[in-house]
């Protein structure tokens, strides 16, 4: 078994901090968002930390999701529930890049297929331990994915609400992991509308993206984990496809902490938030300078995992970006699909959608100057490709007849 989910493990949670107005939660409590309807922040006694753990402890320990367990929420490590959710590697792809210091970051190798899974595993632990036995959540398709296998996991009841055209597979696959699935007819925010009603019904728990405080906090070691990777030293650009944002805030976060535990300085990545030009509310918000981001209507692009119209979390991604020195970056579908073929088929890497919109926005910022080639940058691809469609092979022999070894 592994040792990271069967030691002793002291916890170092203060409490929950609302990420608007600072307003201080009890922890151990059940929490939504804060009264001033955002997101909350989970908070950590950090010279606590420092002082439990020592950077060489950490480096003697399985390079899973679980070794930063100090920086986790859950207390009771009987409540940890866990698919194997490795250290994901970092993978150059020199051709379809330009560059030998560009890296993909692979979350499609995490369980259920994507890195979903880092945040649902942690949201659905704390439900264990908080005492919570009915979920509801709207999805795209992935992150619904991860919740029906984790939930059902610990036995908690779980219905998951998408838009009619969530890839067919990701559907199936939330049914065949036993949660209930309903198809939409609207976007993720008109399921996330239905899921609201419900929770103020009192019919379940609402674990819509950032509607619950713990998400973040397992997302956040997609940053912890690039700074081991990268030697206690970040990289000098990230570029995150970003639809809620939960990965690039909780990154952010995960910065800020390291940097109170004194492993890293006081240097950031710039942070790229890509998203896809048919659904691009983030991009707009930062160009024109403002702290929060309308909907956006008509909501369409083949990266169905970066189509939301509208963040609860809208403030903390723009912040994070400016804050960086970063920018938002929309691309558009012709320019992402491009990107995942080349890829492919120079690099050997099959790219999601959503991963093929970051080296489209790498690809666009090295032509413009934004990026330089001979900088660290990570891209991250969220999911593995074979979720998604691909084109035809139609190519085929008869075994009886005529063999043009030529055309082979």
């Amino acid at each position: 078994m592994n040792p990271n989910l069967t030691a002793d493990r002291p916890t170092f949670v203060t409490h929950l901090e609302c990420s608007l107005t600072g307003e201080r939660y009890e922890a151990d409590r059940l929490h939504g968002l804060s009264r001033a309807g955002r997101p909350l922040l989970v908070r950590y006694d950090l010279d606590a930390v420092r002082a439990n753990l020592p950077k060489g402890m950490l480096a003697a320990r399985p390079t899973d999701l679980w070794r930063w367990r100090e920086l986790l929420p859950v207390r009771d490590t009987a409540n940890i529930v866990s698919l194997g959710e490795i250290e994901t590697p970092l993978i150059p792809i020199p051709k379809s890049a330009g560059s030998p210091n560009v890296l993909v970051k692979d979350e499609g190798r995490l369980p259920t297929g994507s890195f979903k899974a880092r945040g649902l595993v942690m949201a659905v632990a704390m439900a264990k331990e908080l005492g919570v036995t009915r979920i509801a959540m709207p999805t795209n398709g992935n992150a619904g994915a991860a919740l029906a296998a984790y939930a059902t996991r610990v036995g908690i009841e779980t219905i998951v609400l998408c838009p009619d055209d969530t890839p067919e597979i990701n559907v199936r696959e939330i049914a065949a992991q036993g949660a209930r699935v309903w198809r939409v007819d609207g976007l993720i925010d008109d399921c996330g509308a239905i899921v609201g009603k419900g929770a103020a019904e009192g019919r379940w728990f609402d674990f819509s993206t950032l509607k619950e405080p713990y998400r973040i906090e397992g997302k956040k070691t997609m940053g912890l984990e690039l700074a081991a990777q990268f030697g206690w030293k970040l990289p000098d650009a990230i570029f995150y496809p970003t639809g809620g944002g939960t990965g690039l805030i909780g990154m952010w976060k995960a910065f800020a902490e390291l940097e109170a535990l004194g492993w890293i300085g006081s240097e950031r990545p710039r942070m790229y938030a890509v998203q896809a030009s048919g659904c691009a509310p983030i991009v707009r918000a930062f160009e024109e300078g403002v702290e929060h981001a309308d909907r956006w209507e008509d909501a369409s692009t083949v990266a169905a995992g970066i189509r939301v119209p509208k963040a609860v979390g809208d403030f903390l991604i723009l912040r994070a970006v400016r804050q960086s020195g970063g920018k938002a970056l929309g691309v558009g579908d012709p320019a992402i699909l491009r990107a995942v073929d080349d890829c492919a088929r120079k690099d050997g890497l099959l790219l999601c959608p959503e991963g093929g919109a970051t080296l489209a926005a790498y690809r666009e910022a090295l032509r413009t100057g934004e990026v330089d080639e001979d900088e660290r940058v990570v891209l991250f691809n969220c999911a593995t490709g074979l979720k998604y469609p691909m084109p035809p092979a139609d190519n085929a022999l008869d075994k009886d007849g005529p063999i043009d070894f030529g055309a082979l």
